[in-house]
């Protein structure tokens, strides 16, 4: 990345890496196999060596495994990364089974968190998704004792929408909205980013290439066992009818001597300096791709040929992301 360029988290908060690292996908997800555990410590620990700080995980991911797999690629190293920690998600043998968030749940989740990462403060601390269950008061003035006691820096939020956003602001000043966000899956441009840009709020901008249709590598239909086939975005004539969309992408990925894959996060880079790609990884050789992305540029013509093709509505269907 050009000269390591930073992303600042909230109008008076830290300079992080533009681009973040997801470390979701080191750990088993909906009950899948445990990638290689010396692979994700080396991919963590070799992203700190090229600049990337922004590591990002969640104490339900894989039940605690990630949290103690980012606590051992980071010892010894504490001031070089800047932790990111979800909550909330309740699973159980691999299903997803609910929100907890409960004061007394947010204030057990995060001795659980620290301990598992073998840290005294966490840097970001954020809700994985609120669902109403729990006034947004209580969450976001649970969290902020949390600052003041000293356990966590900085607040964020994670998949809510722009009056959920302005609420929790209102409580405690929120440096950075987590969000899937491609260009499958535009529908937040209408609201909730134009709310985090006006609030001063950073984009933490997951799912670049919307559950792998964007890679370029997607056939249909899928396998039988292929998890995606649960969203409608992946099923039938809307799969197809999506895949011929991303023909355009693969075809101007081509011409520029890239990857699709590396079009999609240099598209999501390119929507505003505000806005930071969190690309998950589990191996080390994904790492040089990844970064190069960051240092993608468009022409006018191939932006607006981006823009005009995954226009909001151009990708059929729904995946896990719509509420």
């Amino acid at each position: 990345m050009k000269n390591n360029t930073k992303i600042q988290l909230g109008l008076n908060g830290p300079l992080v890496s533009k681009l973040g690292l997801g470390c979701m996908r080191m750990s088993s997800i909906w009950g899948g196999p445990t990638p290689d555990e010396a692979e994700s410590i080396a991919t963590i620990r070799e992203a700190l060596d090229r600049g990337i700080n922004f590591l990002n995980t969640g104490d339900f991911y894989g039940a605690g495994h990630n949290e103690m797999l980012v606590g051992k690629s980071i010892k010894g190293r504490r001031d070089d990364a800047f932790i990111s920690v979800k909550f909330g998600a309740i699973f159980h043998n691999g299903q997803w089974l609910g929100m907890d968030l409960r004061p007394i749940a947010i204030k057990n989740f995060i001795n659980f968190s620290l301990t598992r990462l073998g840290i005294e403060t966490i840097d970001l601390y954020q809700p994985s998704r609120m669902d109403n269950s729990v006034p947004v008061e209580d969450i976001i003035g649970t969290v902020a004792d949390l600052v003041k006691e000293g356990k966590v820096r900085h607040i964020g939020v994670s998949e809510i929408t722009a009056e959920q956003l302005r609420k929790a602001n209102s409580i405690h000043p929120i440096s950075a909205l987590e969000i899937g966000y491609s260009l499958a899956e535009r529908q937040i441009e209408n609201e909730l980013l134009p709310t985090a840009k006006e609030l001063g709020i950073a984009t933490v901008a997951f799912a670049n290439t919307a559950e792998g249709l964007l890679t370029g590598d997607m056939k249909a239909p899928l396998p039988e066992n292929d998890y995606r086939n649960h969203f409608s975005r992946f099923k039938g004539e809307n799969l197809i009818n999506n895949l011929e969309k991303v023909e355009v992408l693969k075809q101007l990925a081509s011409n520029k001597g890239y990857t699709p894959t590396q079009i999609a996060i240099a598209w999501v880079k390119e929507q505003g300096e505000h806005i930071m790609p969190l690309v998950s990884m589990s191996r080390r050789s994904r790492l040089p791709e990844n970064i190069a992305a960051m240092d993608i540029e468009f022409t006018q013509e191939e932006m607006t040929t981006l823009n005009t093709t995954f226009a909001i509505g151009a990708i059929l269907g729904g995946t896990y992301l719509q509420r």
